[in-house]
């Protein structure tokens, strides 16, 4: 027979009979590497050979090396230095007053120095009258005028004398001056405890004034701010916000502190004018008690005088 002839006449088992070499796979147990042998030529999932078309290819996973770390890990790892200078950068500028400080403007200062000295006036003129309050002594006011009427102006000097209650400084220096120019004495003690009374509230009516005006300012160049930025296209939405927060913050912290003054202003003002209500009461007082007791005096002279000049002719 010719070789010809011996071929066979199946091409498919022919082109089946190398997938019949490939050796079985070995079982390999859970958690071990599979062995790696060579593999013969033409032998289908080996690195670097061509697979036969219709092969089947089997895959080994290998478990990590030692060592070894993912992509993932070491991105987290080398992002993890750079949070804390974040956090920390968060944590100071988490703070709001500190924010709104910082997004008001530079108009902000004048503003914070404006409202550092109105509270500055407000807790000291606080101090000044819850002291007066104590040193109140009605009680002595009503034995010195009982000491007049009685006409005993030495008694009433004494009672007066060394008190801390403003009207009772104010009998003593009339009484003391009484020979001399009682209402003239009266009315510059009454002006001393008047601007004792009044001290700050000068401050505090140019405070009221000026936060509102500065609030204004503060918006006034927020503005200017954000319209200055209308022609770049690129910053204009973040610029023009930024801008009107800062006239919004400035106006704010104006009025706030205006209210804030305008109260304990109106308070300590109407408590001024008690005062010199009392002192004004208690001088006119003293005065008619005085005036009284001079009158009598001089009637009972004048009743004198005729009896002892009579008694002389006689």
């Amino acid at each position: 027979m010719s070789p010809g002839a011996q071929a066979p006449a199946n091409p498919a088992a022919v082109a089946q009979s190398p997938a019949t070499n490939v050796p079985p796979a070995t079982n390999v147990p859970p958690g071990q590497p599979a062995a790696q042998q060579p593999a013969a030529p033409g032998q289908p999932g080996v690195a670097g050979q061509p697979v036969a078309p219709g092969a089947a290819v089997t895959a080994t996973l290998s478990p990590a090396q030692p060592g070894a770390e993912s992509p993932a890990a070491t991105a987290v790892a080398s992002a993890s230095p750079a949070a804390s200078p974040a956090a920390e950068t968060g944590f100071l500028a988490g703070n709001w007053l500190i924010d709104k400080f910082h997004k008001g403007g530079p108009v902000m200062w004048p503003i914070l120095i404006v409202s550092i000295i109105g509270l500055t006036v407000v807790i000291e003129r606080i101090f000044w009258w819850g002291g007066r309050w104590f040193r109140r002594d009605p009680k002595r006011i009503e034995k010195v005028f009982t000491a007049i009427e009685h006409g005993d102006t030495a008694e009433a000097s004494r009672l007066s004398r060394g008190s801390r209650d403003p009207v009772l400084r104010m009998m003593w220096n009339g009484l003391n001056h009484q020979h001399t120019s009682l209402q003239g004495a009266l009315q510059v003690a009454a002006g001393i405890e008047i601007k004792r009374a009044g001290r700050f509230l000068v401050v505090m009516d140019t405070l009221v004034t000026l936060a509102p005006l500065l609030g204004l300012l503060g918006t006034i160049t927020g503005l200017i701010r954000s319209f200055s930025f209308l022609g770049n296209e690129e910053l204009a939405v973040q610029a023009v916000t930024g801008g009107i927060a800062e006239a919004l913050i400035a106006t704010a912290c104006g009025l706030g502190i205006a209210i804030f003054a305008l109260i304990p202003f109106n308070f300590f003002t109407s408590r001024v004018s008690n005062l010199e209500f009392e002192l004004q009461t208690a001088a006119t007082n003293l005065e008619v008690m005085l005036g009284s007791q001079t009158a009598a005096r001089e009637l009972d002279f004048a009743a004198q005088a005729p009896s002892s000049g009579k008694g002389s002719s006689i």
